[in-house]
């Protein structure tokens, strides 16, 4: 439980400050933004794994297939809801290259991995015992989505944007990513979903698609999932 905790805390707090200093202190753009959140949670998240000695490699091969199923069946309600948004004029030339790959790809798994695979990683290897039976399964998930919406409220309370209503869209939103995970047991379903809603958010319109903060002055409105 302490172990559950400590991190859930960590994890919230960090998300907070690094939303808080980064776009509400500072105000960077997006791509700024990134280059400070992606190298710190990066390093948070290469902690926990050297902390929980976690092999990797065997997390991303066991039950993979059911991990991409998961992930193309998430993809979908994300894509759908991204869709449903008003348009915005896109980047071009290698410009839209650019973001494809860094606003869409690597801030969509990082993201993926930061809200939902690690909530979900820690709850398992803090409580590995309740998962022998029906019951304790059931309430590990239950844990592990209430980290993963806690650790997603924290990070998302310090976008202006999500100071509102959005706060619950998007906690619910990054619940579904996270039950993706849980269902599949394996974390392609996570990260990999997360990625396409953001590589399609890119191709939709950045300023027009929630689910690409920051945005100033011309903040998306249309709710997400």
């Amino acid at each position: 439980m302490t172990t559950y905790l400590v991190w859930t805390l960590a994890a919230s707090l960090l998300g907070l400050s690094i939303t808080t200093v980064f776009v509400s202190i500072l105000h960077l753009r997006r791509s700024a933004f990134l280059g400070f959140y992606v190298p710190i949670v990066g390093l948070f998240l290469y902690s926990y794994i050297r902390w929980a000695d976690l092999n990797v490699g065997e997390l991303i091969r066991q039950n993979w297939i059911w991990g991409v199923i998961a992930a193309v069946l998430v993809s979908i309600i994300l894509v759908r809801n991204v869709l449903s948004q008003p348009a915005s004029p896109r980047p071009q030339g290698s410009k839209l290259y650019f973001e494809l790959f860094w606003s869409g790809l690597v801030y969509g798994a990082v993201d993926g991995l930061f809200l939902s695979v690690f909530p979900v990683l820690l709850t398992w290897q803090a409580f590995p015992t309740l998962d022998g039976t029906l019951l304790g399964k059931i309430g590990v998930a239950f844990l592990a989505l209430a980290a993963s919406i806690v650790i997603a409220v924290s990070y998302h309370a310090g976008y202006p944007e999500f100071r509102n209503s959005s706060m619950r869209f998007a906690a619910f939103g990054n619940g579904v990513i996270s039950l993706g995970y849980l269902l599949s047991l394996n974390p392609i379903a996570s990260f990999a979903s997360h990625a396409v809603m953001h590589i399609v958010a890119v191709w939709h319109g950045p300023e027009g698609t929630v689910q690409l903060p920051p945005h100033y002055g011309n903040s998306a409105k249309t709710q997400a999932v």
